[in-house]
C-alpha cells in the first residue's frame, strides 16, 4: 500500500512525488511516455530551445548595431533540433534523479483508476494493480483540434508534431493567435518562413492588457496577422477563411499549425463517481476532488494550463493530504510569452478590473528609459504597466513587454500574493542598472 500514487509525471506529477517522497512517504509515480510530461518533452522546454536558437541567429544577423560583424550567417534546423533533443534528455535524467532522491518508485505504462484507492497499469514494465491511500490525477492535456473540414490533412500539425519537422516550411499558416501560436510564429518568421496567423478574436493574446497585445503584434514583424477571421477549412495546400465582413479568401500553405487551445486528458475517468467533464476534473481550492483521497492537479483540472501552476497545485495537494492546510490562489499566477520581444504579466488587466467593478489607477513606464534595456536592446520598444486599486493603492496587476521580462514578473506575483501597496514597493531597493527597475519606475508614475 502506497501513501500516494501519482498518475502522470509532468511538472505537477513529478513535483508532487518529490515533495511527498522527501516527507518520508511511500510514493509511486506512473508515466506512460517519458518523465517530465508535455512540458519537458513536447512543450515548454523544446519550444524555448528553438526560440533560443532563433534569437542567436537574429543577434548574429543584426550584430553590426552592437559593433559585431559576422560572416556568412546560416541557420541549421537540424542542429537546432539536435540541441533540443540533448536538453530534453538531460532534463529527463534530472527528473529521474529527483525521483530517486525522493525514494519514489517509477513505473512506465498506461494507468487506469479502478477505484478510489486502486490503480491498474494496463501495459508497460509495471503491468499490474496498485493500492494507494491517496491518488493524484496529473494526466495533463493535449492540443485541441476543431473538426473543421481538412483538419486531418497531412499538412496540418499540432504543437507536438511541429517540433519534429525536418525542413523549414516556406509558407506557414498558424490557426490561433494565443501564446503557443505567437511563439511558433516568432520562431519560424525569424528563421525564414513566410508566416501568417489567423485569429478569430479582434486581437491576439487575449490574456494580455490590450495595449500590450497590439504592441507585441506590431513588433513580431514580418509575421502577418489576419484578425477577426474564421478558418473554414483546409483544402489541399490552401487555408480557406472568412473575414469580419463575410468575405471568403484563401491562404497558400506548405504547413498549417493548429493552435487553438488544449483539452484536459480526462479519458477513462468516468464511471468512478468522480466529478469530471470535458472541461476537466472538478477540484476545490485544496485540490481535492469529490472523492475522498483523490486529488487532481495541473492541466487536467482545466483551471490554469501553465507548468508552474501545476507545480504549485502539487505542493498544495501534497500538503493537504498529509495534514497541512494550504489553498490554491490563482490571482497571483504569472504568465509569459517567450517570443522576441518577451511579454509577461500577473494579476488583473484594466479590462479585468472594469469587469469586476473595481476602480483602478495605473502607471506606465517605457523601457527606453531603462539604462540596462537601452544598453542591451537598443532601439526596441517595450514598457511596463502597473494597475492598483484606486481607493487602497493595493497592487492588482503588473504587465510588461520587452527584454527578459519573464525573469522579472515573479516580483509582481509576490506583490499581489502579499497584497502590497504602492508605497510598500517604492521603499524596496532595486539593483541598478537592471531591467527590474522598470517596475519601480512604473509605480512612481501611478497618480
Amino acid at each position: 500500500m502506497y501513501d500516494l500514487i501519482v498518475i502522470g509525471s509532468g511538472p505537477g506529477g513529478y513535483v508532487a512525488a518529490e515533495r511527498a517522497g522527501h516527507m518520508g512517504k511511500k510514493v509511486l509515480i506512473i508515466e506512460k511516455d517519458h518523465l517530465g510530461g508535455v512540458c519537458t518533452n513536447h512543450g515548454c522546454i523544446p519550444t524555448k530551445c528553438l526560440l533560443a536558437s532563433a534569437k542567436h541567429y537574429s543577434h548574429a544577423l543584426h550584430g553590426e548595431d552592437f559593433g559585431v560583424t559576422c560572416g556568412d550567417v546560416k541557420f541549421s534546423l537540424e542542429k537546432a533540433m539536435e540541441r533540443k533533443a540533448e536538453v530534453i534528455d538531460q532534463l529527463r535524467k534530472g527528473i529521474a534523479f529527483l525521483m530517486k532522491s525522493g525514494k519514489a518508485d517509477v513505473i512506465f505504462g498506461e494507468a487506469r483508476m479502478t477505484g478510489r484507492s486502486s490503480v491498474e497499469v494496463l501495459d508497460g514494465e509495471g503491468k499490474g494493480s496498485y493500492e494507494g491511500k491517496n491518488i493524484i490525477i496529473a494526466t495533463g492535456s493535449r492540443p485541441f483540434v476543431p473538426p473543421i473540414p481538412g483538419h486531418d490533412s497531412e499538412i496540418v500539425v499540432t504543437s507536438r508534431e511541429i517540433l519534429q519537422i525536418k525542413e523549414i516550411p516556406g509558407k506557414l499558416v498558424i490557426i490561433g493567435g494565443g501564446v503557443i501560436g505567437l511563439e511558433f510564429a516568432n520562431f519560424f518568421s525569424q528563421i525564414g518562413s513566410d508566416v501568417t496567423v489567423v485569429e478569430m478574436m479582434d486581437e491576439v493574446a487575449p490574456l494580455m492588457d490590450r495595449e500590450f497585445s497590439k504592441m507585441l503584434r506590431q513588433q513580431l514583424k514580418p509575421v502577418k496577422f489576419l484578425l477577426s477571421c474564421k478558418v473554414d477549412g483546409v483544402e489541399g495546400k490552401r487555408v480557406k477563411y472568412t473575414d469580419k465582413t463575410g468575405k471568403t479568401d484563401y491562404l497558400d500553405a506548405d504547413l498549417v499549425l493548429m493552435s487553438v487551445g488544449r483539452r484536459p486528458n480526462v479519458d477513462g475517468l468516468d464511471g468512478l463517481g468522480l466529478d469530471v467533464s470535458p472541461r476537466g476534473v472538478a477540484v476545490d481550492e485544496r485540490m481535492a476532488t469529490n472523492l475522498p483521497g483523490v486529488w487532481a492537479i495541473g492541466d487536467v483540472t482545466g483551471k490554469s494550463l501553465l507548468a508552474h501552476s501545476a507545480s504549485r497545485m502539487a505542493e498544495v495537494a501534497v500538503a493537504n493530504m498529509f495534514g497541512g492546510s494550504q489553498i490554491m490562489r490563482y490571482e497571483a499566477i504569472p504568465w509569459a510569452i517567450y517570443s522576441n520581444p518577451e511579454a509577461a504579466g500577473c494579476g488583473l488587466t484594466e479590462k479585468d478590473a472594469e469587469a469586476q467593478g473595481i476602480k483602478v489607477k495605473t502607471g506606465t513606464m517605457q523601457f527606453i528609459a531603462n539604462g540596462r534595456f537601452l544598453a542591451e536592446y537598443g532601439k526596441e520598444r517595450g514598457m511596463c504597466k502597473v494597475i492598483a486599486e484606486a481607493e487602497t493603492d493595493r497592487i492588482l496587476g503588473v504587465h510588461m513587454l520587452g527584454g527578459t521580462c519573464s525573469e522579472i514578473i515573479h516580483s509582481a506575483s509576490v506583490m499581489i500574493e502579499d497584497e502590497l501597496r504602492i508605497q510598500d514597493v517604492k521603499e524596496v531597493i532595486f539593483p541598478h542598472p537592471s531591467m527590474s527597475e522598470i517596475v519601480k519606475d512604473a509605480l512612481w508614475q501611478v497618480k
